[in-house]
């Protein structure tokens, strides 16, 4: 019998690439998805295969607002194994819409909890806590660094962290948090920094686009690559005893780092091309996150290899093959 794991955000960045390893490992994995009257399986129509030919990638439509229907679905799948990457991950939104990030980012990780303990399902749990959780304390930020968060996107994360570990400590369920930085890919969505640089690049190496408009180029981040995170997010599950764990890369570079590094890759000055809109700023910014993971490297042995400079390389590149493909 293969293990079976369930995933929510599976159409994200991280969700398609949890559920590529998990497939990988002889899974077999259950993903939920928001109806919609489009289609947003992109990131997984790779994976997929038909149940009936032997496909073990299964899509159920849920959503982190509807209690009954994820305790209805815990007692179908029966996972041995749940991700909870799903919730409005953008943090400049969450300052225009709180209270839905409120509901899905924070209190969705209640409801799945809750779908855990009166279903009675002796599945290990996975929440992606945030870096974004720490805020405003100055970095290096460990395990034991104070909580700020100065986003309601931060703050909904928070809320999150403390309930697992308080189903950990009541119900003794194996549940565990994996505080991320920042990790990116050619998947990340359109609308977050990175891409919206590496996108652009692209776009105006090709002749499509002349510049691009950002907001504050000094935030300084800890950037990883996210197919490099999802292993790390696998090996909390298989650890002996549940835990907390920070992932990251230890590295600091900032937002203007990685505009210089894109734009180089394909021979442009970047001063030429990157205008300043204010309204990309948020009300309250984090100016630093930088992660220390020598827990995750001593504990499960997972240490990032792939730096800002190489990520940066590798989201322009595949921008690039993919505009010539259209």
């Amino acid at each position: 019998m293969s293990k079976v794991a369930l995933i929510t955000g599976i159409t994200g960045q991280d969700g398609s690439y949890l559920a590529e390893l998990l497939l990988g490992k002889g899974y077999e994995v259950h993903g939920l998805i928001r109806r919609a009257s489009t289609f947003n399986t992109q990131r997984i129509d790779h994976l997929y295969t038909d149940p009936h030919e032997g496909g073990r990638l299964h899509l159920h439509y849920s959503d982190l607002t509807d209690g009954s229907r994820l305790t209805t679905l815990m007692a179908r799948i029966q996972p041995a194994e749940v991700y909870n990457l799903a919730a409005q991950s953008h943090v400049r939104v969450s300052f225009d819409e709180p209270e839905y990030t409120g509901d899905t980012t924070g209190l969705g990780t209640t409801r799945l909890l809750e779908a855990l303990r009166i279903t009675g399902v002796p599945a290990r749990f996975y929440q992606a806590s945030s870096s974004e959780m720490f805020g405003a304390t100055p970095p290096p930020q460990n395990e034991l660094t104070a909580f700020y968060p100065r986003s309601p996107y931060g703050a909904a994360k928070l809320y999150s962290y403390w309930m697992t570990r308080n189903y950990r400590e009541a119900y003794d369920l194996f549940a565990v948090n994996g505080i991320l930085f920042n990790h990116e890919s050619p998947r990340r969505g359109e609308t977050f920094v990175t891409r919206k640089i590496t996108r652009a690049v692209a776009a105006i190496a090709a002749g499509k686009q002349s510049e691009v408009y950002l907001g504050n180029l000094d935030a300084v981040r800890d950037w990883g690559f996210a197919k490099e995170y999802v292993e790390a997010m696998w090996l909390m599950l298989q650890a002996d005893e549940p835990d907390d764990f920070v992932v990251a890369t230890g590295t600091a570079y900032s937002v203007r780092d990685f505009v210089q590094f894109s734009f180089e890759h394909v021979g442009l000055d970047w001063k030429k091309y990157v205008k300043y809109d204010e309204r990309y700023e948020r009300p309250t910014e984090v100016d630093a996150l930088i992660g220390d993971s020598s827990k995750a490297e001593s504990v499960l042995g997972w240490k990032a290899k792939v730096l800002t400079p190489e990520l940066a390389t590798i989201m322009v590149d595949a921008d690039v093959a993919a505009l010539h493909v259209q």
